[in-house]
């Protein structure tokens, strides 16, 4: 339940102008987008809406935090499959890739506030992951010489490598090139939902 009062209206104005930000870049673009205009589909000032994320670049790394939450919530126990499912669902947002990507990229300087989420999305999703293949280790789905650490990191690399590739080549087929790099790697089908 959310807190009422000055703090509660705060939470709740921060969530609205999230939700917005999401729709807007998802479906024009996050090359498309400015702070004016998302500033104006929620009824603040430009300086107004920054107020509640401290600056441009902030808000941005929030917006990415919020699309990780609505991912995992959607995601009851993750599999490679589930894991693919996500990369086809991205190409129906592709201004959260661009977002992604830039962020990605700004996340190079440590200064950056990207490059505190971009570190700990890194580290929460290879350790996921790499559970997810010593779990299908211990089922035989994954044969034991397969170290789970480097596959994870492997396969996320992969992941956004192709979604950076999608970007400028939309016909990529991203699920055939995982799939293959699983079945290459592991020498085991790769394993349906």
């Amino acid at each position: 339940m959310v807190k009422r009062g000055p703090y509660g209206k705060g939470i709740e104005r921060r969530e609205r102008i999230l939700e917005a930000a999401l729709h807007t870049i998802a479906e024009r673009g996050f090359l498309a987008t400015s702070v004016a205009e998302l500033a104006e589909a929620v009824g603040l000032s430009q300086s107004g809406l920054l107020h509640y994320f401290g600056s441009k670049e902030e808000l941005f790394v929030a917006v990415l935090r919020k699309r990780d939450e609505l991912t995992v919530a959607a995601v009851p126990e993750p599999t490679p499959e589930l894991l693919v499912q996500i990369i086809r669902r991205n190409t129906q947002v592709p201004g959260l890739i661009e977002l992604f990507t830039h962020m990605q990229a700004a996340a190079a300087d440590p200064r950056h506030p990207a490059h505190e989420y971009m570190r700990t999305h890194y580290e929460l999703g290879t350790a996921g992951f790499a559970e997810l293949i010593r779990g299908m280790q211990r089922a035989g789905t994954v044969p034991a010489n397969v170290d789970p650490e480097v596959m994870a990191t492997a396969f996320m690399a992969l992941s956004d490598g192709l979604q950076s590739r999608w970007l400028i080549d939309p016909s990529l087929d991203m699920a055939f090139h995982l799939h293959q790099f699983w079945t290459q790697y592991t020498g085991m089908p790769f394993p349906s939902a």
